[in-house]
């Protein structure tokens, strides 16, 4: 488990991340995740000690974090850095003897990720010739390449296709079905419901949201319903609630923390046949446009 301990860094008397405290569960997909500026980059960059926190704890196990741990973690940073001037594969390979693999082992690591990847064609190209895309490929096998127990994901999918992009969520899924722990960080909100079964959300440096992924949902009271049905829309009139709305034999309202839906539903089944139900979760920018612009706090 990784835990941050009312962590404080301040510069230019601005506090980019603000007393910010959170535990990552072993083994799971970690989103932290908020809009740009937001001190993701700067909470990542103190956990990998690239910078030190002004005040607070960063703890991996309960202990802090020593140069032995390190050496165990995959790390893809926000800005991308490559030798141009190498060719793809040398790239690679010298990089997985960098982290603790033989040469031998390091090269058939490389020969896998080129060929899951799509790479395979390049492998003598120099890192230069290669497009955005396929570079920022490379740093993903470059942070992989050791298969290291946890990984720490800063803006993963930047530049990538829908194609490389399923490829690397399926890698993420492998991992975590490995039992190691991946830290994803971004502003695409969309990737985090997709991937993630806990999150931190912050907002200038401050902690807005925290938790698992299902029970945030559930806890947020802008859920909706619709429930169709075969009838007469006439039929259902006199028990319509106030913020509800009926068309074309489709009943829809919200769900709140003082509704339950089962009373709803025996309210309509005792006019008309319900044909289909659907509960329609909030989505995470929605929660989170609600929690900037006042709404509840955790």
């Amino acid at each position: 488990m990784i835990t941050l301990q009312n962590v404080l860094k301040v510069f230019n008397k601005t506090a980019a991340v603000d007393e910010l405290s959170f535990n990552v569960p072993k083994g799971s997909v970690f989103g932290l995740l908020g809009p740009n500026g937001a001190g993701k980059t700067t909470t990542i960059r103190m956990i990998m000690n690239i910078i030190q926190p002004d005040s607070g704890d960063i703890l991996i196990g309960g202990k802090p974090i020593t140069a032995d741990l390190y050496r165990n973690i995959g790390y893809l940073p926000e800005e991308r850095g490559l030798y141009q001037k190498m060719k793809l594969k040398e790239t690679i390979v010298y990089f997985g003897t960098l982290k603790g693999l033989s040469k031998r082992e390091s090269a058939k690591q490389t020969d896998r990720y080129l060929e899951q990847f799509d790479l395979k064609s390049y492998a003598d190209r120099k890192i230069e010739e290669l497009s955005k895309g396929n570079q920022q490929k490379v740093q993903f096998v470059l942070a992989i390449i050791h298969e290291p127990d946890l990984i720490i994901l800063d803006e993963p999918f930047a530049g990538l296709d829908p194609v490389n992009q399923m490829v690397l969520k399926d890698i993420i899924s492998e991992f975590q079905s490995a039992g190691k722990t991946i830290i994803f960080s971004t502003h695409q909100m969309e990737q985090i419901e997709k991937l993630c079964s806990t999150i931190c959300m912050i907002n200038d440096g401050k902690r807005v949201l925290y938790g698992r992924l299902k029970d945030i949902k559930q806890h947020y009271s802008n859920r909706k319903f619709q429930i169709q049905f075969n009838g007469n829309n006439e039929q259902i009139s006199d028990i319509m609630e106030n913020g509800w709305e009926l068309s074309r034999n489709q009943l829809s309202g919200a769900i709140d923390r003082s509704t339950n839906i089962n009373d709803i539903l025996k309210k309509v089944m005792s006019k008309v046949t319900i044909s289909h139900v659907d509960i329609i979760e909030p989505s995470l920018e929605q929660i989170f446009i609600d929690q900037v612009k006042g709404g509840m706090k955790r």
